[in-house]
């Protein structure tokens, strides 16, 4: 069944002349131009910042608490020839944020190292032993960490205490106590005033690097650009204009290494766009330190060797084939131990790479929209991630219960943890607790903002064009989506692996339009059958051997009304997880699987009962709607036939007799109860007598044979009727 995944909201339209006439002007049409209306964006003004933004628009970094001092100690360290680490993370902003001031340091003549922790060796935030090796046998006096939590105190003490002072640059929430490190640079410090609170860690990496620098380095943009994408921060405010302007580097992009990473992923210079960067770079650099050491990540992204640059990109490929193939094992096992009955999903085994446990948590989110964590379990730890609905702010929920953990870190939609497995019980308690206490509702599907509805038969390429001057999109910003209804489903078919997605063709007014589902391979019966279909979908174009074309993607699909969905057919499979209609089935999706002789006894099964989907597959094990209920010469020739001998064994001789009169042996044997209801037969014993001195009477008068007529007309609506004419006749 086709099941809508949000409530919808359709945006109401405006009306604003002066800001029409302004936004055509910039070469938008009015559908643009009602979006960026609806998002806030309402003055002439505001729309020439908006649609050219500009770096000298960028915030003062030295709003930024502890910059002033952390500037300092760094250019201290660079004039006495000090040994400066950059520790960063394992994660795409991670290796941003460490490559951007990796680079920024060397322009200055420091002395710099850089590592970022192997998640299964160091884990996450600082580590003591790295750092007391770094300072011990590297003679490091400086550390400053780049998107690697605000945590890690006794590892930022001991090294303070060893006189090596620790920067700490970061943005993921701040806990109660801070390490008492040299300085914290976080746009949320409680001491600080930073205008804007959702810079990602290389956008705090870059704030470092033009205080100093003294100056904004464009050159460095399109590292900001692929590290704010891959954190899903929000896409407003100065990471706009940062991702807007590193975009435009990437499309001509310099670094041999991206270059190689784009020819690997089958991407053109040209292509590139917050889509590519999130779903094809992104995930390539994240591939690495998912499942191997992150390091290699920094020469990929600023070296300069052609040879291990296009080595270190072919094993970067190789991760991200190997991270798709783990991820879809684990998904698989991890769907095994869901809990129906429960409001979270604890889900915890051993063997699960840890790496990955985030993808698969935020699989299942997607499905089962509740909270769900996803833990490897080894050494008596449980490590992994959680991934929450809008309406429980994870972290918020387990702040509290920090005992709980040896690790924990993380914001509102998403959480990392390490805790003993004894503990799995008490945290699934706490997660439940915080529902129950805070009395939120997990059944409330979450909203889906739709900008506009859309007529297919008035959409052009322009449209698409117009709308493409609106990005980046992303959090906060987001890819408009559109309401559509009133069409036909032409055709839809399977693509991909395992024909996991689907392509429908859809119809209106002499108008065709490609959409294409990813995901919803299993749907394709559904999406073939449905009437009253709507759906949200994005715009976007598909270019293939020359041609431009427009093409939807699927957001959401709903239906209004109940779901009839026709399987009769013999190839037909039975849809997963439905189940069979029968008295005690509560379910509001069936599958009408074997009809009952008796009309009655099936419209029973249906009386009160309110369905969302029917799946009709109707078999008939005994096919009279295929024999019919014998005709006047088929009653005619069988009782000339049978008239011949003064006695008859059915019980061996049936066969012999349906081949000689070619009737079917199903209806013949009807046709013999009815000549014995009229006592035109006597059958005792298997043997049958025919009653010669019989009175004449019509078959009409059999009530075998009104019987037999009614089962007949039955079956025929069960096999033949419509969907719609087998459901009118069963609720009427």
């Amino acid at each position: 069944m086709i099941s809508s995944k949000y409530d919808w909201e359709l945006m109401s339209s405006f009306s604003d002349q002066t800001f029409t006439k302004a936004a055509k002007e910039e070469g938008l049409d009015g559908l643009a131009a009602q979006i960026l209306y609806q998002r806030g964006i309402q003055t002439p003004e505001v729309l020439a910042a908006f649609l050219h933004p500009s770096l000298d628009k960028l915030h003062d970094p030295y709003l930024l608490h502890d910059m002033k001092k952390a500037v300092e100690r760094i250019r201290r360290a660079i004039e006495d020839y000090e040994q400066i680490l950059i520790y960063g993370d394992y994660d795409a902003d991670g290796m941003t944020s460490a490559s951007i001031l990796k680079e920024t340091l060397e322009e200055l003549g420091a002395e710099c190292q850089v590592y970022l922790p192997n998640r299964f060796t160091d884990g996450y935030g600082p580590n003591q032993s790295v750092y007391k090796y770094f300072i011990e046998q590297q003679a490091v006096s400086l550390i400053v960490t780049v998107d690697n939590g605000v945590a890690g105190h006794e590892a930022i003490a001991f090294a303070q205490e060893a006189g090596v002072d620790v920067i700490v640059t970061d943005h993921h929430s701040l806990p109660d106590q801070l390490p008492d490190a040299y300085a914290i640079i976080h746009p949320e410090h409680p001491a600080g005033n930073y205008p804007f609170k959702d810079l990602a860690g290389c956008g705090v990496a870059f704030k470092l690097a033009t205080a100093l620098l003294e100056q904004v380095q464009p050159d460095l943009l399109d590292l900001v650009a692929i590290g704010t994408i891959a954190d899903m921060v929000s896409l407003t405010d100065e990471n706009r204009i940062m991702v807007q302007y590193g975009l435009s580097l990437l499309k001509q992009s310099e670094r041999i290494g991206l270059q190689e990473m784009m020819r690997l992923a089958g991407l053109e210079a040209g292509q590139v766009n917050e889509e590519t960067v999130g779903f094809q770079l992104a995930p390539r650099l994240n591939a690495l330190g998912r499942l191997d050491d992150p390091n290699p990540a920094i020469e990929l992204l600023t070296g300069f060797d052609e040879e291990e640059v296009a080595a270190i990109a072919a094993m970067i490929d190789e991760k991200n084939t190997e991270r798709k193939d783990v991820v879809q094992a684990i998904y698989e096992e991890a769907k095994n131990l869901v809990q129906a009955d429960k409001p979270v999903q604890i889900l915890a085994a051993k063997g699960w790479n840890p790496g990955v446990l985030g993808i698969v948590a935020g699989r299942l989110l997607e499905e089962l929209q509740q909270p769900v964590i996803v833990l490897s379990i080894q050494d008596g730890l449980a490590k992994g991630s959680a991934r929450s609905v809008e309406a429980v702010d994870i972290f918020q929920a387990l702040n509290d219960h920090r005992e709980l953990f040896v690790a924990f870190g993380g914001h509102s939609g998403a959480a990392g943890m390490t805790l003993q497995v004894e503990n799995l019980e008490a945290l699934s308690d706490v997660l439940v607790a915080f529902i129950q206490d805070n009395q939120l509702d997990l059944t409330q599907k979450p909203s889906l903002v739709l900008d506009e509805e859309l007529d297919l038969a008035n959409l052009s390429l322009e449209t698409v064009k117009s709308l493409e001057k609106l990005a980046p999109f992303g959090m906060d910003f987001a890819k408009p989506i559109f309401y559509l209804r009133d069409f036909q489903v032409e055709s839809v078919r399977t693509m991909g692996q395992d024909n996991a997605h689907l392509k429908l063709r859809l119809l209106k007014d002499g108008v065709n339009v490609d959409l294409v589902a990813f995901g919803q391979g299993h749907l394709a019966q559904e999406f073939s059958q449905l009437k009253n279909l709507e759906l949200a979908v994005h715009l976007s174009v598909n270019q293939w051997n020359g041609h431009t074309t427009i093409q939807l993607m699927l957001v959401d699909a709903r239906v209004h009304g109940v779901q009839l969905f026709d399987i009769r057919a013999k190839n037909s499979p039975l849809p997963e997880a439905v189940p069979i209609l029968t008295p005690e089935v509560k379910d509001d999706k069936v599958v009408l699987l074997d009809i009952p002789e008796r009309p009655e006894d099936l419209q029973e099964l249906f009386a009160g009962k309110d369905f969302q989907a029917i799946y009709f597959k109707n078999q008939i094990h005994q096919a009279y709607y295929l024999t019919g209920y014998g005709s006047r010469e088929q009653f005619a020739k069988l009782y000339k036939a049978i008239y011949q001998y003064p006695e008859f064994d059915v019980r061996y001789k049936l066969k012999e007799l349906a081949d000689y009169l070619k009737i079917p042996s199903l209806l013949l044997v009807k046709m013999l109860q009815i000549f014995q209801e009229l006592d035109f037969v006597t059958i005792k014993d298997g043997v049958m007598t025919v009653n010669k001195q019989a009175q004449k009477r019509e078959i009409a008068e059999s009530q075998i044979y009104q019987d037999l007529r009614k089962t007949v007309q039955f079956q025929e609506l069960m096999a033949l009727g419509t969907p719609q004419e087998i459901y009118d006749w069963l609720t009427k």
